[in-house]
């Protein structure tokens, strides 16, 4: 999947912050609703302007960001 047709990163736009394209959806919204135990059907639903292939590719963003950032939990640790 190439992130750059599905995700875009716009400073004039939800503060610069990686978003769907086409959208004003930034990611975190996505992933949000994902680690809440929301179904993609039911973001799907909330959001219209999104597709199945929108929320894949924020997973993938995801999973792009984690292989390069290190996480600090809040009791101190990295991961």
């Amino acid at each position: 999947m190439n992130l750059r047709e599905r995700i875009d990163i716009d400073p004039s736009i939800a503060h610069g912050k990686a978003r769907i394209a086409g959208t004003r959806i930034p990611v975190s919204v996505v992933l949000d609703n994902l680690a809440a135990g929301v179904s993609a059907k039911e973001i799907i639903e909330s959001y219209p302007s999104l597709h199945h292939m929108d929320i894949q590719a924020a997973i993938a963003y995801a999973a792009e960001i984690a292989r390069e950032m290190q996480v600090v939990l809040p009791d101190g640790s990295a991961v």
